[in-house]
C-alpha cells in the first residue's frame, strides 16, 4: 500500500510539472520608452533602441513571437511579478537588492556610469566639494540610490520620472548635473544639446551598478532566463548581437 501511495505521488507530482512547464512560444517584454540608446518612443509613438532590436532578435532565436509593451520606471518591477507581462529588457542593473524580487539573465550589457553639467561647471568631486551642488537622478535607479548612500545630506538630490525632465531642469539651472549611465547621457543630452560635457568620475562599482544590465524575470520564471541566456549567448556567437550594437554605440557595450 505504501508502494503504491509512493509510486502515484511521483506520478502525479511528475505530470503536475508537465503541466506547469511553459513553451514560452510568446515572450511578452517591458522596457521603459524614456532611455536612450537603450529605449526610447519615437515621434509615431513606437518604440525603438538597442533594448528593442535585441528582444527582437531573442525572440527570433528562441522561434518565439515577441510583443514588447512600454511601462514607466517606476512601476516596471511590481507590474512584472502581478504577471502584466514575462521579461524586463530597459538598462536594468542587476543589483543583490533586486535579486531579492527578480531573477535575472546574465548581462548583455554594461556601461559606466558619469555626472553632466555645463561645461566650465565648477564641481569639485569630493564630499566637501559637492556641499550643496544639486544633482538630478531618475527616481528608484541605481544611481539614485549611490548618491543616497554616498552624499545624503550633502548634495541636494532632485528626484526625477525621466532623464528627460532632468535636461529640462539641467537646461533651466535647477540643478547643477545629471548622474547616470554614461551612454543614456550621452545620447539622451550631450548628442542633442551644446555646451555640455561629462565631468567627475566614471564610476562602476558593483556594490551599486551591480554586473551589468539583465533580463528580468519572475523568480519562478527561471527557465525563460536560461533560454534567454542561450539566446545571448547564440547571438554573440553569430556576431548578431554585434551589428545591433553598433547601430547605437562607438565601442564595445558588453565589456568581458
Amino acid at each position: 500500500m505504501k508502494k503504491w501511495f509512493l509510486a502515484a505521488t511521483i506520478a502525479a507530482t511528475a505530470l503536475s510539472g508537465v503541466a506547469q512547464a511553459k513553451d514560452w512560444k510568446t515572450v511578452r517584454f517591458a522596457t521603459e520608452g524614456a532611455y536612450p540608446p537603450f529605449n526610447y518612443t519615437q515621434a509615431d509613438g513606437t518604440l525603438a533602441g538597442f533594448d528593442i532590436d535585441l528582444a527582437n532578435a531573442l525572440c527570433k532565436e528562441m522561434e518565439a513571437k515577441c510583443q514588447i509593451i512600454a511601462q514607466d520606471w517606476d512601476g516596471i518591477i511590481p507590474a512584472l511579478l502581478a504577471r502584466k507581462y514575462d521579461a524586463i529588457i530597459a538598462g536594468m542593473s542587476i543589483t543583490e537588492e533586486r535579486k531579492k524580487k527578480v531573477a535575472f539573465t546574465h548581462k548583455y550589457a554594461l556601461i559606466p556610469n558619469k555626472f553632466i553639467a555645463k561645461q566650465g561647471a565648477d564641481i569639485t568631486f569630493t564630499k566637501e566639494g559637492l556641499k550643496g551642488v544639486k544633482i538630478g537622478v531618475q527616481r528608484s535607479t541605481t544611481h539614485d540610490q549611490y548618491i543616497e548612500d554616498n552624499y545624503k545630506g550633502i548634495v541636494d538630490v532632485s528626484r526625477y520620472g525621466t532623464f528627460d525632465e532632468a535636461y529640462l531642469d539641467l537646461e533651466g539651472g535647477r540643478i547643477d548635473a545629471v548622474f547616470g549611465d554614461a551612454s543614456a547621457l550621452q545620447s539622451g543630452m550631450l548628442d542633442k544639446k551644446e555646451g555640455y560635457e561629462f565631468t567627475g568620475p566614471s564610476l562602476t562599482d558593483e556594490k551599486w551598478f551591480g554586473d551589468g544590465f539583465g533580463i528580468a524575470v519572475r523568480k519562478q520564471d527561471k527557465d525563460l532566463a536560461e533560454q534567454l541566456n542561450k539566446a545571448i549567448d547564440s547571438l554573440r556567437e553569430k556576431g548578431i548581437y554585434q551589428e545591433i550594437a553598433a547601430k547605437y554605440f562607438s565601442y564595445d557595450v558588453y565589456g568581458e
